[in-house]
């Protein structure tokens, strides 16, 4: 896509988001009076990048009017949208901003489009390793593609919206305890669970999934499965109520009933342990094979 058929507006519709660089690098400023300091950014194009005189005018003159950031900070800077009529995709038109007294290369991180009240429009992740590495600073032109089924409100935003790191989806995926757990659960038994979720593969954004990791049939005939309920969102989901299966090593449908949770919160980004025991009576199968099991929502 040629990021020069965009920007052809001197007229700026979106606000701007900033960020210290340390929430998206681990780095930063320590220097509290520096902190302080304002940086006026400047255009940065790419060598490899061809434009013409007229594109250049325009984009000079939207990063001139750019207001100043404090140091070691990184900035959105929000222009324009554009919805493709074909696929519905949004082309979010934005400046990447550094005052950063070196040159940064990003990598993956999830972008958002707020509204007025900072409800969220779409989210997507973008490499932003794609962009080159960004001199010290500057600011950059590009165009965020957010895919249609990344949108939430079909509604292109005119006015009052803001192109927006999420933070929160760089913060590694935790494990989330539930108070009960983390009183009755020796420190040995809460560092393996940790341990645990490490080694798991990693989700897709924005997905809910329940992984499995032990099982049992207790004395009185009953299963008790414990399972990790995965939570890939940027806002914390609460459980009211689950359907949940179980399958063999064979696959064969072990157990299947239907529990209620109470409102139990998984927080964003997180793992959170739980137990489900099913009686005796829903369970289908006599001296299940759960050398390797699958606990999921039924179909």
């Amino acid at each position: 896509m040629n990021i020069f058929s965009f920007f052809k507006k001197t007229t700026k519709t979106g606000h701007d988001s900033t960020v210290d660089s340390f929430e998206l690098m681990q780095e930063g400023l320590l220097n509290s009076k520096e902190a302080d300091n304002e940086v006026t950014t400047t255009l940065s194009i790419s060598p490899e990048w061809n434009i013409s005189r007229e594109q250049e005018y325009v984009l000079k003159f939207l990063s001139n009017d750019l207001p100043p950031l404090k140091a070691d900070q990184l900035s959105l800077s929000g222009i324009d949208i554009d919805e493709e009529q074909n696929s519905g995709a949004w082309n979010v038109q934005a400046f990447l901003r550094s005052s950063l007294d070196r040159p940064v290369l990003l990598g993956k991180v999830e972008l958002m489009v707020l509204d007025a009240d900072e409800t969220i429009l779409a989210a997507q992740e973008f490499d932003l390793s794609e962009m080159g590495t960004l001199p010290a600073a500057s600011n950059r032109p590009w165009i965020f593609k957010f895919e249609k089924k990344n949108i939430v409100n079909s509604l292109v935003p005119t006015s009052d919206w803001t192109l927006s790191f999420n933070v929160r989806s760089l913060v590694p995926h935790s494990l989330d305890l539930d108070p009960s757990w983390s009183e009755a659960l020796p420190e040995d038994q809460i560092k393996a669970l940790q341990e645990l979720i490490t080694e798991l593969p990693d989700l897709k954004p924005r997905v809910f999934n329940i992984t499995g990791f032990q099982a049992d049939i207790t004395e009185d005939g009953s299963l008790a499965a414990s399972v990790f309920l995965r939570n890939a969102n940027t806002r914390q989901i609460q459980l009211d109520k689950i359907p949940l299966e179980i399958l063999d090593a064979s696959g064969n449908q072990v157990a299947k009933g239907s529990f209620k949770l109470d409102s139990l919160l998984v927080k964003a980004n997180s793992s959170k342990p739980w137990t489900f025991i099913f009686p005796k009576q829903m369970i289908n199968i006599n001296n299940p094979d759960l050398s390797k099991w699958t606990a999921r929502i039924p179909k």
